[in-house]
């Protein structure tokens, strides 16, 4: 039996300091069975996923899912390419995207939903530059500083 919601979330806490996010997606994963129970099991990172079209369809390439310990010839690649499933309109709007403005789609999380289902966070992003970097740190620090005197 399920849970009726599962804690599972698997996040790439890098993409945020390195991309500003435009637009967000939700997309189910096609996964095998020895990857969905790694996934369940906490053994996945999204450090350097990224997501690239290949005829039509949208692949997530770089995430790691660690082989499961109960596997056995049936054991899935750590590295390999999974499709990602959106509606037609979703992948075109992507696409067109991507290839006109010259915007990245990148993994910004990967959780369990109510149904047991592996889910993707995606989203169209822009690469921060050295100084875009700099001004969130500081406007994280003054955030920070704010809310210690606040609590004074």
């Amino acid at each position: 039996m399920r849970s009726a919601g599962s804690n599972i979330v698997i996040k790439n806490k890098k993409a945020s300091h390195d991309y500003v996010f435009l637009e967000k997606f939700i997309a189910g994963i096609k996964l095998t069975g020895t990857e969905i129970k790694s996934i369940r099991a906490g053994k996945a990172a999204l450090t350097d996923a990224f997501c690239q079209f290949t005829n039509g369809e949208l692949y997530l390439k770089g995430m790691h899912i660690s082989e499961y310990w109960w596997g056995n010839l049936n054991n899935h690649d750590p590295l390999r390419e999974r499709k990602l499933l959106l509606t037609r309109r979703e992948l075109r709007k992507l696409e067109r995207k991507v290839k006109e403005t010259g915007l990245t789609i990148i993994a910004i999380k990967i959780f369990i939903n109510d149904r047991g289902l592996a889910k993707a966070e995606i989203a169209l992003a822009r690469g921060k530059k050295e100084y875009d970097k700099r001004e969130t740190l500081k406007r994280r620090d003054a955030d920070r500083e704010l809310d210690r005197i606040r609590k004074k």
